[in-house]
C-alpha cells in the first residue's frame, strides 16, 4: 500500500508536470500569438494612420482648393454688403437733408450773418459726409479706380469752387457775396455726396 500510494505521488507529479509543461507552452504560445496580434495591429494602426494621414492630406487639398461657386458666392457677399453701405449712407443723407432743410426753414433771424451761419453749417456738415465717402471709398476701390477717382474729385473741387465764385460775383462787394458763395458750395457738395455714393459705393 506504501508503494502504492508511492507510485500513486510520483503519477501526479509527473501528470502535474506535465500539466505545467503544457500550461507554459500554451502561455507562450498564447504570448507568441498575442505578440504576432500586437505586430498585426500595431501594422494595421501604421497602416490605418497612413490612410488618415492621406485623407486629412487630401481634405486638407481640397479645403484649400477654390471653389469657383464659393468665389461667386463671396463676391456675391462683397457685392451685397457694398449694397447694403449704399443704402445706408443714402438714408444718413436723406436724414441729413431734411435735417439741413428744416435748419433753413426754422431760421427767424433774417439778417445776412446769421443766414451766412446757417449755410456755412450746412457747408461743413455735407462737406464732413463728403470726406466719410471719400475715405469708405479708398477702402473699397482698386488702385486704378481710386486713382481714377482722385483725379475727378480734384477737378470737382475746382469746379465747384468756381461754380460758387461766379454765382456770387453777382453781389460782388454786397453783404450777400459770402452767403451766396457758401449756400452753392455747401448745394454742390451735397449733391456730391450722394454722386460719390451712387455712382461708386
Amino acid at each position: 500500500m506504501k508503494k502504492n500510494r508511492k507510485l500513486l505521488i510520483v503519477m501526479l507529479t509527473v501528470v502535474l508536470g506535465l500539466l505545467a509543461a503544457c500550461a507554459n507552452s500554451d502561455d507562450e504560445l498564447k504570448s507568441a500569438s498575442n505578440d504576432q496580434s500586437s505586430n498585426v495591429d500595431a501594422a494595421n494602426q501604421t497602416e490605418h494612420s497612413s490612410e488618415e494621414a492621406d485623407n486629412s492630406e487630401l481634405s486638407d487639398q481640397e479645403d484649400t482648393s477654390i471653389d469657383p461657386n464659393e468665389e461667386l458666392n463671396s463676391s456675391n457677399l462683397e457685392s451685397d454688403s457694398s449694397e447694403n453701405h449704399k443704402e445706408e449712407y443714402l438714408e444718413k443723407f436723406n436724414d441729413t437733408k431734411k435735417e439741413m432743410d428744416e435748419l433753413q426753414r426754422n431760421s427767424k433771424d433774417t439778417a445776412t450773418y446769421a443766414m451766412k451761419k446757417v449755410e456755412d453749417d450746412r457747408y461743413d456738415v455735407w462737406d464732413d459726409w463728403l470726406n466719410e465717402v471719400y475715405g469708405v471709398l479708398k477702402e473699397q476701390l482698386s488702385t486704378e479706380e481710386m486713382d481714377q477717382l482722385r483725379i475727378e474729385q480734384r477737378d470737382w473741387i475746382k469746379y465747384r469752387d468756381d461754380t460758387a465764385l461766379e454765382a456770387s460775383l453777382k453781389y460782388k462787394g454786397g453783404t450777400a457775396e459770402h452767403l451766396e458763395y457758401v449756400t452753392v458750395q455747401a448745394n454742390l457738395t451735397e449733391e456730391r455726396c450722394y454722386e460719390l455714393v451712387q455712382n461708386y459705393m
